[in-house]
């Protein structure tokens, strides 16, 4: 038995194409016969990795009983949040409003036309947690529409206009109230610090979850300032979290977020925006601190997402869930006795430095985190440091591989455009900073594959890839604006202009298709996208950057290469207008946050003229340092299909030449790699 579900490519959503339920996915089919029936739509969000969401499946959508109820009194709508994150906005912004807190499963009763009268999360099949059981809350809500159908029409009517409300273009008061100043930054730091823990480090009790924007912010503010404070933030919460049990102490890469204050617990699904994004910091961070262990961490969370999230063809896969076997964590702990038949002699050691005991540190089982250095353990059980790290290494490779032998949890293999965005900016970004040839090819080959499948005719993005059903879905603001940063830490890394002419022509499309015309900043959906209860515009930062916050730093940047006027004027305009929003929320404005230290932080133009493999020694001066403030661009003077930025910049006395510009005013141009290096030093 299968319901409307059985077509679609979202793994999501064929998870629920057998349920009894009479699941539609989310579109005209399903709201003409609301319309026609008129029946209350039961709209249910969530996506593949959602612990929660696979409880409620379990316990209500494969019951017969409760499908029954479901079936009879309402039309029942499946939508997959990562395919479709306008619809998964509008609706967690009702639940947020009504209920005071959001989440996955999401459950929201609408009208037939799509308006929210009752919103909520997960509900158990039996009354607990002081919540009604579903089916309690199916009869309520049944009797509610037979019998006091004006009454939730008229509520349902309050609460989109109030959603309606919430997206009009932020009102502004004196110009001058909107101008940056390097104080908004200064008292971002001060308000992270008040919220830092600084014995674990992250921004918060528990959950916990990584928030790599706000990292990247206090990295700038460090070299911005010099202050000491905001490195030794980014590095205790680098530190914490790759020690803890929510990075996979085996095969690299990071859970999603840590149920704990101490990183310990994760919920154990991998996402692969978490996990592109912690490569970027920590390698960032490496280059800021000289601490190799984060280097390390660098690479092998990049090297995870190579070995087990990329499609073939060169994309990437969206997740991996938390659950095999039906129970949550199983792929990835371990007891004692297990570790022990394993590894033998070498189990002593391994066991002290990560914490196994016969115990075990959750349910009965050990979750692996690091509690001991290599030096400390190796004294203990009389090895030398060396001995140690070798038996460390052989300990890993062993309990991988048996681990590799379990029942892998499941993966979503949908390939998303944001998404991938994201893993191209880190694997390029790596490339070019570690001389890796993997990691660049690697980019080369995701940006040719997204420009090749997800790039249709007309130079139009869509959203969606799987394999053997191929692209859907039109894209959002945040695919062209995650895509073209990408585009650009990959021109940056190989200085092929390809990538940089695709990457302004999405810049291009940002504002023909997604910018406000009222005023400052972009919408989600494009200005042909479906026609929704409203159009929305999400500005906070959640585990993916704000759309129009990376809109905002791309066009600036683009600004930069090329001197046009209306980049530079929708990204200050953009950014002025979350002035407050930054000072009052800078955990949720990470993002908004960089874009205004770039801003302030006095951005340069670096034009190295030359053949590419003349100019090696000026590009690894550049690439000694992370340098958040400064573009690149390289290659011939009069060359085919040339970056703007290297217009005009001829050989001096026919030697590669680099020319340091700020406000596209250039210095005299040097030739000798460590004239470049005091250019780049100075303030």
């Amino acid at each position: 038995m299968t319901n409307h579900l059985a077509a679609e490519t979202s793994p999501y959503l064929l998870q629920h194409a057998a349920n009894p339920v009479d699941w539609y996915p989310w579109g005209e089919e399903a709201l003409a016969r609301a319309a026609a029936e008129h029946k209350p739509i039961l709209l249910s969000i969530g996506y593949a990795a959602c612990h929660w969401c696979h409880v409620m499946a379990h316990e209500s959508f494969e019951d017969e009983e409760t499908a029954a109820l479901m079936n009879r009194w309402f039309i029942n709508v499946k939508v997959d949040r990562e395919e479709r994150p306008d619809i998964d906005s509008i609706y967690m912004a009702a639940v947020t409003s009504m209920t005071g807190h959001g989440g996955w499963p999401m459950t929201v009763f609408l009208t037939p036309q799509g308006k929210p009268f009752f919103c909520g999360t997960y509900f158990p099949r039996e009354p607990r947690y002081g919540m009604p059981s579903f089916s309690q809350l199916l009869s309520g809500i049944a009797e509610a529409w037979e019998k006091r159908q004006d009454e939730v029409q008229r509520s349902a009517e309050q609460v989109t206009r109030h959603l309606q409300d919430a997206v009009l273009p932020p009102v502004s008061g004196a110009q001058s109230s909107r101008t940056l100043q390097p104080e908004l930054l200064e008292h971002a730091v001060r308000e992270l610090e008040k919220l830092f823990d600084t014995e674990w480090g992250g921004f918060s009790a528990a959950p916990k979850f990584p928030q790599p924007m706000v990292l990247e912010f206090l990295l700038r503010e460090h070299l911005r300032t010099g202050a000491a404070a905001p490195l030794r933030m980014v590095h205790l919460t680098l530190q914490g979290m790759a020690q803890g049990g929510v990075c996979d102490q085996l095969g690299g890469g990071f859970a999603r977020y840590s149920t704990d204050r101490e990183w310990l617990v994760p919920h154990f699904e991998k996402m692969l925006y978490d996990n592109a994004q912690l490569a970027r910091i920590y390698l960032r961070a490496w280059q800021v601190s000289g601490d190799i262990f984060l280097r390390r961490v660098a690479e092998e969370t990049l090297d995870y997402i190579l070995r087990e999230m990329r499609h073939s063809d060169g994309g990437f896969y969206s997740s991996q869930d938390a659950d095999s076997e039906g129970v949550e964590g199983k792929f990835f702990v371990w007891s004692a006795a297990q570790v022990r038949a394993a590894l033998g002699a070498d189990a002593d050691l391994f066991m002290r430095i990560h914490g196994v005991t016969d115990a075990g540190n959750w349910e009965g089982s050990n979750i692996l985190r690091r509690v001991r250095s290599v030096a400390d353990a190796a004294a203990a059980v009389g090895m030398s440091e060396n001995q140690a790290a070798e038996s460390l290494n052989r300990s890993r490779q062993t309990l991988f591989q048996l681990r590799s032998q379990r029942v892998w949890p499941g993966l979503d293999d949908k390939v998303l455009t944001a998404w991938n965005g994201l893993a191209l900016s880190a694997l390029a970004e790596a490339g070019r900073v570690l001389g890796r040839a993997d990691y660049l090819a690697a980019a080369t080959a995701n940006a040719e594959f997204l420009r090749r499948e997800l790039r249709r005719s007309d130079g139009r993005l869509q959203r969606s890839w799987k394999a053997g059903s191929g692209a859907r879905y039109m894209a959002y603001l945040e695919d062209h604006a995650c895509l073209a940063e990408g585009l650009l830490a990959l021109y940056e890394a190989s200085f092929e202009s390809r990538w940089y002419d695709w990457a302004e022509d999405l810049a291009g499309l940002m504002l023909r298709h997604f910018k406000d015309p009222q005023g400052p900043g972009f919408y989600d959906t494009a200005d042909d996208h479906e026609q929704l209860i409203h159009r929305p515009r999400d500005l906070q930062d959640n585990a993916m950057p704000s759309g129009n916050a990376r809109a905002a730093m791309v066009l600036f940047r683009l600004g930069l290469y090329s001197g046009e006027a209306n980049f530079l004027q929708a990204a200050a305009e953009a950014v002025a207008a979350q002035n407050e929003s930054m000072r009052r929320y800078p955990t949720a404005f990470g993002e908004w946050l960089n874009v205004a230290a770039f801003m302030l932080g006095g951005p340069r133009e670096l034009a190295l003229a030359g053949a590419l493999d003349t100019l090696a020694p000026m590009r690894a001066v550049v690439n000694e340092a992370w340098r958040p403030g400064l573009v690149v661009a390289a290659g011939m003077f009069g060359g085919a299909n040339q970056v703007p930025l290297l217009r005009d910049r001829p050989l001096v006395k026919g030697q590669p030449s680099a020319y340091l510009c700020r406000n596209f005013t250039c210095q005299a141009p040097v030739t000798d790699p460590q004239a470049l290096r005091q250019l780049l030093s100075a303030p």
